[in-house]
């Protein structure tokens, strides 16, 4: 019979594909929380540590920057393409889940509203991919009748919307946020990502 080491009784047992998904998940809000707090420029190894991953395990997720806001602003739109898919939420609402999604990632949206960012001509033609995407997922739940929808209105009020989502806290920008549907005459509900 042979003796087991102790560090061998005490290596975790491996997840294999689940711990792959769960790492991967851990990035990605890591990454959005950190663009947030420091821009697009903040350092890779940031976004390992808040994950509590190795650099090695984000390198095998996201090769480079690019790959890393890639994903984080197609979750965000995923979550957005959610909201507006369930019939229980109400119109509102889902604007509460594109709010909370300006709000935590504001990093994003100077790419939306410069005409050419500097190396990152790319990323902002996938940005604005996504952006029709979002007006799609939100003008197939506008209520029949609702001033949003005429013309180009509701994509013009997010486009606002996004452009005073400033600020050097969560707290202001959620502030400046609100203020600005308040002032466009649109209700939004709870300000809140999706849960579902």
């Amino acid at each position: 019979m042979t003796e087991q080491t102790g560090q061998d009784a005490r290596r975790p047992a491996n997840d294999g594909p689940r711990a792959a998904v769960r790492n991967r998940a851990a990035l990605v809000a890591a990454a959005r929380e950190i663009f947030a707090e420091h821009g697009l420029e903040a350092p890779l190894s940031a976004i390992a540590r808040r994950a509590g991953v190795g650099q090695g395990v984000l390198y095998r997720h996201f090769p480079d920057r690019a790959a890393a806001v890639a994903a984080v602003l197609e979750e965000n739109v995923r979550q957005i393409e959610r909201a507006a898919e369930t019939g229980a939420m109400a119109f509102p609402d889902v604007l509460g889940v594109l709010t909370w999604h300006l709000i935590e990632s504001s990093a994003f949206i100077g790419l939306l509203h410069t005409d050419r960012p500097a190396g990152r001509s790319d990323v902002r033609a996938y940005a604005v991919g996504l952006s029709g995407r979002v007006e799609r997922a939100l003008r197939r739940r506008l209520p029949g009748g609702d001033r949003l929808g005429a013309g180009q209105d509701l994509t013009l009020a997010v486009a606002m919307v996004s452009a005073a989502v400033t600020g050097p806290t969560r707290e202001e920008r959620e502030h400046r946020a609100l203020a600005a549907w308040r002032l466009l005459g649109v209700e939004v509900g709870r300000v809140a990502p999706f849960e579902g």
